[in-house]
Formats: C-alpha cells, sequence, structure tokens
C-alpha cells in the first residue's frame, strides 16, 4: 500500500542522514567548522597544510610534527605509485573532460589502498592529465615536496613558490570536507552497501563533475573575461560595464556562476578565505593579479546588487567557487583542470566519511513515493 501521509523531502533537505565529527555548515551565520575549527582559522594563512588536514580529518587531531612528516611520506608514495601505473590507465588519461578521466585512474587503483594513497593518486592523476591535455609529457613526482608544492609542479612543469604552494593549501584546506554534500553523501551510500573506498570515491568524483556541485569555478572566469573585455572596447568605468553585463545575463534567463548556494543564506565563508589568499598572493605577484582581483570584487557587487533586488526574499551571494576560480588561475592552473584539483582537497574528505560510515555500518536506504499507474489486477474493485 502506498504511504501517501510520509512528508516528501525533495532533495533530502533538512533530512538528518548521519551523525558526523567531520564537519558542520551554519548556513544561517554563515560559519563553516572543520573538525572542532573554524575554516578561517585552518586556511587563514597560518601554515595548516593539506597534510595537517588530512590528519585532522582521519584521526582527529592536527598533527605533531612526526605524524607530519608520516604523512607526508605516504602521501608523497600515493603520487609515486600512482605515476607508475601511467602507462597501465589504457585510454584513461585521453579524455576530454577532466573528471572524466580522473573517474576512470582512479577506477584502476587497488580496492585495498589506504586513504594517503588515494588522496597521492588524485593528485598524479589529475596533474598528469593537464599536461597530456597541453601536449606534454606528465612530470613525476618528487617525495620530497608535500603535495601542494608537487601538485603545482606536476601540473604546470615549474616549481611552485612557497607563496604559491601556501595558498594552494590554502584553498585545499578549505574545501576539504562540507557537510552531507552531493558527493559525500554519494561516498557514504556507496559505503553503506559493503562495498571498497574506490567504488566510493570513483562514484563521489560523478557527483562532483555535475555543474550544480563542483564544476562552475571555470564559467567564473569566463564571466570575469566578458566583463574586462567590455570595460576595454571603449574604456567605460568598470562597475557600470559590470552592472550592465550582469543585467543582460539576468535578461536572457541566464545564472550568474559562482553566486548563491543551496545551504548559506549569506556569503560563503569559504569565499572570503579564498579572497584573502589572493590578496596575499598578490602581493608577492604583483599588480595583474590585483588588478583581477579588483575586478572580481567589482563583479561580485554587482551581481549581489542585481539578485538582491530580482530576489529580495532569497539572498544570492558569492559562494566558494567565484574566489576559486580566481585563486586557482593566479596559480596558473588551466580552468579546465578546476574541477579535477576540488576533487584533489575533497578526496581528504570523502575518505574520512568512508571511514565514519563503516563504523556506523548500516545501509542507506531511504524511502520513496510511487506515483505511477496501478495495475488493473491490483485496482480497488467499485
Amino acid at each position: 500500500m502506498r504511504d501517501v501521509a510520509a512528508p516528501l523531502a525533495s532533495g533530502l533537505e533538512g533530512v538528518v542522514v548521519a551523525e558526523t565529527r567531520l564537519s558542520e555548515v551554519d548556513g544561517e551565520r554563515g560559519r563553516l567548522t572543520l573538525a572542532g575549527h573554524d575554516v578561517e582559522e585552518l586556511a587563514g594563512g597560518g601554515g595548516v597544510t593539506f597534510e595537517d588536514m588530512c590528519g585532522l580529518l582521519w584521526g582527529g587531531t592536527l598533527p605533531g610534527a612526526a605524524e607530519r612528516e608520516s604523512l607526508r611520506r605516504a602521501i608523497a608514495e600515493g603520487r609515486t605509485r600512482a605515476f607508475a601505473l601511467l602507462g597501465r590507465l589504457g585510454d584513461a588519461l585521453q579524455a576530454s573532460d577532466g573528471m572524466d578521466a580522473l573517474r576512470a585512474a582512479v577506477a584502476h587503483l587497488s580496492a585495498d589502498v589506504p586513504p594517503a594513497a588515494i588522496a597521492g593518486a588524485v593528485a598524479t592523476f589529475a596533474a598528469a592529465w593537464a599536461r597530456r591535455c597541453a601536449g606534454e609529457a606528465p612530470v613525476a613526482p618528487d617525495p620530497a615536496l608535500r603535495l601542494s608544492a608537487d601538485y603545482l609542479r606536476m601540473a604546470r612543469g615549474a616549481a611552485a613558490s612557497e607563496a604559491e604552494a601556501r595558498e594552494l593549501d590554502t584553498y585545499l584546506v578549505t574545501v576539504s570536507d562540507h557537510g552531507m554534500n552531493a558527493s559525500t553523501f554519494t561516498a557514504r551510500v556507496v559505503t553503506s552497501t559493503g562495498s571498497d573506498a574506490i567504488s566510493a570515491v570513483v562514484a563521489a568524483i560523478g557527483a562532483l563533475k555535475g555543474p550544480l556541485h563542483g564544476g562552475a569555478p571555470g564559467p567564473v572566469l569566463d564571466m570575469l573575461d566578458a566583463v574586462a573585455a567590455k570595460a576595454g572596447e571603449g574604456g567605460a568605468p568598470l562597475p557600470g560595464c559590470a552592472e550592465r553585463w550582469i543585467q543582460a545575463e539576468l535578461a536572457a534567463g541566464r545564472r550568474i556562476m559562482g553566486m548563491g548556494h543551496r545551504i548559506y543564506r549569506v556569503r560563503d565563508p569559504r569565499a572570503a578565505v579564498l579572497e584573502r589568499a589572493i590578496e596575499r598572493l598578490g602581493r608577492t605577484a604583483g599588480g595583474a593579479q590585483s588588478a583581477r582581483l579588483a575586478l572580481a570584487r567589482e563583479v561580485e557587487r554587482a551581481a549581489e546588487a542585481a539578485l538582491r533586488a530580482r530576489h529580495p526574499d532569497r539572498p544570492l551571494r558569492a559562494n566558494v567557487e567565484f574566489y576559486t576560480a580566481v585563486l586557482l588561475d593566479a596559480l596558473g592552473l588551466p580552468r579546465a583542470l578546476f574541477a579535477p584539483t576540488f576533487a584533489v582537497g575533497r578526496v581528504a574528505g570523502w575518505c574520512a566519511h568512508i571511514d565514519e560510515q563503516r563504523r556506523a555500518g548500516r545501509l542507506i536506504r531511504p524511502s520513496s513515493r510511487y506515483i505511477g499507474g496501478v495495475p488493473a489486477a491490483a485496482a480497488p474493485p467499485h
């Protein structure tokens, strides 16, 4: 019999499916807590590395010096082992989309590899795909480096400065976990069936590929380029050009990329963290990055004002992808690599949730409400 009285939670909004120690998203106050720490504390340029974040998510506390070095070596070994696999991946890295390539490459890992090996492999595969897209040979990992520095080196073919590696760490830490988002929930559903970690991570990559989840940073740069081109055509002031471009996009029924979030009702706190990271990088990289940041801020102001006028009851403010685009571009990563780079950071959280779901040990099996036809034999008599 159909249960027509059960409440329907479209998109599972408001439904609590698990208890977690990993992160909490407070959408009303604009606060992100990662394993007991505010995101601003961890990713505010204070020296917390991706390896530190893995230690926090996987072990519950920020690692000391010895544990940090052990994690660095384990993740570096994962990069090296993954590089040795490149010749046995078939055509995985020939895919035109980086997330397709990453999903296919990760599927080649053994089912029983530990989290550190998975994290290292994701970085190696993403960087190798970027090099092949550029017509260049993949760059072998340097196990002496931490992941952020080595990832930039492998992806770009040139060594990263300490300032660049530090700000990539800022990004990777910022996106390492974010509540029960779509890809994390996907990983937990697969894990709940008793399947292995690689199957869960492959499924999570597929979810992260979607433009409503992790696929929007690249289009943010397209938007900034379009506004800059308008401003350059006749030397018109940037504020007016940004406002006119935003209004034209809205009038055409198109979305403003990087604005709005399913959970946050105020500005995404991660946007502020990444905005400050771009500021710091600009102080070492010169005027070009400062000009790009000024452009982004002006477009954000114009977009926020236009969206507020159209939707006064629905706050639509900058999300993490808005300043992700500007930061990763400043770090010299091609925009096609932005979504795979998101996976490089988020895999830390996926692995932590996989372990947590295994400990819960219960199959995730929600119900649905059938609204189709009823077989004639089952129809009630008149």
